[in-house]
């Protein structure tokens, strides 16, 4: 399996992302390929490519209804992205007042942090809200 900041670093994987979280979020079981080439502007061979590496991440669950493929997010390998995120969001009074990032790095770990934390919490609360849970 590929490493999942490897997964996470291309834009086009990440809009995928996004655009299921927001589908999740607003109450969808499921987003169609031919929705996200709508959503994205690109082609069903890119957005395929790129769902092909979500899946084996583990990132996208794929539920099939004939000849139609359903994706959905699956947040639990972000797990990993936010464990090693956790050390650069410390207070930096544990670090004795001093960072050891500069601070434009220091600034990027805490958007990205957050961020990271606001989307595992919106589709973790998005799970419970699907019927069957």
């Amino acid at each position: 399996m590929a490493d999942i900041f490897d997964v996470i670093a291309d834009g086009t994987r990440r809009d995928i992302l996004r655009l299921l979280l927001d589908r999740a979020t607003s109450g969808e079981r499921g987003t169609s390929v031919s929705h996200i080439v709508h959503e994205l502007g690109a082609s069903q061979p890119t957005v395929s490519k790129h769902l092909k590496v979500l899946r084996e991440a583990h990132l996208v669950s794929v539920r099939e209804d004939g000849q139609h493929r359903y994706y959905s997010l699956s947040s639990a390998p972000l797990d990993e992205v936010d464990d090693w995120l956790i050390p650069f969001l410390d207070d930096q009074d544990d670090l004795g007042g001093e960072s050891t990032l500069t601070e434009s790095a220091a600034h990027a770990a805490e958007v990205f942090g957050r961020a990271a934390a606001s989307a595992k919490y919106a589709v973790t609360n998005a799970f419970k809200k699907l019927p069957g849970r």
